[in-house]
């Protein structure tokens, strides 16, 4: 068959979770034997997230080919096990960008430029190229933000374009809804999701299926009603009640036939899931046999999104050895003072120091670090994360007191951190870094060897600065294992301990690549680490 979309909006409300829905859904099709692939239209007009502040926008997802993300696409490869791309993620800058740039190699031939049809062909064309790059049973296309946004009309039109071009049989759209509860009367209000996609009608976009979120069930005579007001057919309201884990949401709606629905409005023959070991997983995650007090330690950790996928690796490794990860969230600029610091790690039994930008909070980083090191707690740095690891050794260990980075500070006469050799030119910001997936080699009997259990592996990148070689035969006298390296030897990859339980520093970001189903290894080494020790 050729490919067939399904298309997902979101009403009444923003951030009602259309990424898990989506992903869900494409687990459910992906559990049919179905190959399915994701796109993220975002609306907003910068080109990427990679330039936007993670109190904003949440964490920079970043792919194998090195584009920076929306955070839904981490979602989308841990849900449906699989490795995305540039292609995956449209935002209105990078549409605009490529029609002005068209336009001004007159490409267009003296033409008006206009939304309708430059933009709109230029959307449409992106839906086309990820299908021609993935050759997916089924594209799931998301669209960011909420109906009746002036941003994301130009992608409605697109795809109520792209509907009519491709025929009925091949596309259909899923409306997303909030169903507030009043507590006064003790009802569901349905008049906001009616409302909603009536916006959406007068788009063009009739919905085929309505997706409900709500905390409370939904009773038959307001599903009908909703069926009823929204042309909809009553088994194509799905009621998608709120979850104590992300991952129980595919079994939910299994539960309520959407899949199977799906695959009818498509014309798709129906095919049995096979879902059995992710209900594995969704019990071990509902009946823990043991909890781990787990911190991450960073700047950003008033918004949780901003280390989403640190969270959800965690976990992964904590679903590993049926544990319950407990997360305690310490803002590293309250760690400055050591003493502080020893007051919010006490009861911790592994720590996080994640990536990061900028000289804020870091000399409460370095304390954390050199808590963990002292004290034997299971350690996982990653990407600045490292970089504060080789400083906090340098300067504790080595004896080198004003050790430091070029990126906290220039003048600095001890730079074990350095502004890599390729990066010395660069002056633009967004997509100029080290990004993506490179190859990395890892060191005879280090505990990333047998943690991966394989010589060579591929991880991916984002960051400016690296360990200056210049340090390193003397980090090495000190004790501090590099034991990953880039192929030529020149980059360090990672650093470790091994006379701790668990050591260990990236300066890429495995948290990109963990699945819910297969823990990353140094997560899991870290939370194997720690079960260790509580017994």
């Amino acid at each position: 068959m050729g490919t067939k979309y399904i298309f997902i909006t979101g009403g009444v409300v923003s951030s009602l979770g259309k990424g898990i829905i989506g992903a869900s859904l494409g687990r459910l099709l992906r559990a049919r034997g179905f190959s399915v692939a994701i796109q993220k239209f975002d609306p907003y007009i910068n080109v990427d997230p990679g330039t936007m502040s993670p109190f904003q926008h949440g964490e920079v997802f970043v792919t194998n080919d090195g584009a920076e993300t929306d955070l839904d696409l981490g979602h989308y490869e841990r849900f449906i096990d699989a490795d995305f791309a540039q292609i995956n993620n449209v935002t209105s800058g990078s549409i605009y960008q490529t029609v002005i740039n068209k336009e001004r190699k007159g490409e267009y031939l003296g033409a008006t430029v206009q939304v309708v049809p430059h933009i709109t062909n230029e959307i449409k064309s992106r839906i086309y190229k990820a299908t021609e790059q993935f050759k997916p049973d089924f594209m799931i296309i998301e669209i960011g933000g909420t109906i009746g946004d002036i941003e994301s009309l130009p992608f409605i039109e697109a795809i109520r374009q792209f509907k009519t071009e491709i025929g009925i049989g091949n596309a259909i759209s899923v409306h997303c809804t909030l169903l507030p509860y009043l507590p006064t009367s003790g009802e569901l209000k349905t008049k906001p999701s009616q409302h909603s996609v009536n916006v959406l009608r007068s788009y063009g976009i009739q919905p085929e299926i309505l997706v409900c979120r709500t905390s409370y069930p939904l009773p038959e005579d307001e599903k009908e009603k909703l069926a009823l007001f929204c042309s909809v057919q009553k088994d194509a309201v799905i009621e998608c009640r709120d979850m104590k884990s992300i991952y129980e949401v595919p079994l939910a709606l299994e539960e309520q036939n959407m899949a199977a629905v799906v695959l009818n409005l498509l014309q798709t023959c129906y095919k049995r899931a096979d879902l059995k070991s992710w209900e594995k997983l969704v019990e071990r995650i509902r009946n823990p046999k043991r909890t781990l007090e787990v911190a991450i330690a960073g700047k950003y950790t008033k918004l949780s999104d901003a280390y989403i996928s640190v969270v959800e690796a965690l976990k992964h490794a904590g679903y590993a050895n049926e544990a319950k990860i407990n997360i305690h969230w310490i803002n590293s600029e309250d760690c400055v003072d050591y003493e502080k610091c020893k007051e919010l790690m006490s009861g911790i039994q592994a720590v996080v120091v994640p990536g990061g930008f900028g000289v804020r909070g870091i000399e409460g980083k370095l304390n954390v670090i050199r808590y963990a090191r002292e004290n034997n707690v299971p350690f996982l740095g990653l990407c600045l994360g490292m970089q504060c690891a080789v400083i906090e050794y340098a300067r504790h260990v080595l004896g080198i007191e004003d050790a430091n980075s070029r990126e906290f500070s220039e003048e600095c006469e001890k730079p074990v951190i350095d502004l890599m050799l390729d990066q010395k030119d660069v002056t633009a910001y967004g997509g100029t870094m080290r990004l993506g997936q490179y190859e990395c080699h890892l060191r005879k009997n280090s505990v990333a060897r047998k943690a991966y259990g394989t010589d060579v592996i591929f991880e991916r990148h984002r960051h400016r600065y690296e360990v200056n070689n210049a340090y390193i035969e003397d980090l090495e006298k000190a004790g501090l294992i590099f034991s990953g390296k880039s192929p030529n030897g020149k980059l360090m990859e990672m650093i470790e301990l091994p006379n701790l339980d668990w050591f260990v520093a990236s300066q890429f970001h495995p948290e990109f690549k963990s699945r819910p189903e297969r823990p990353h290894p140094l997560f899991k080494g870290l939370i194997d680490a720690a079960v260790k020790q509580s017994k």
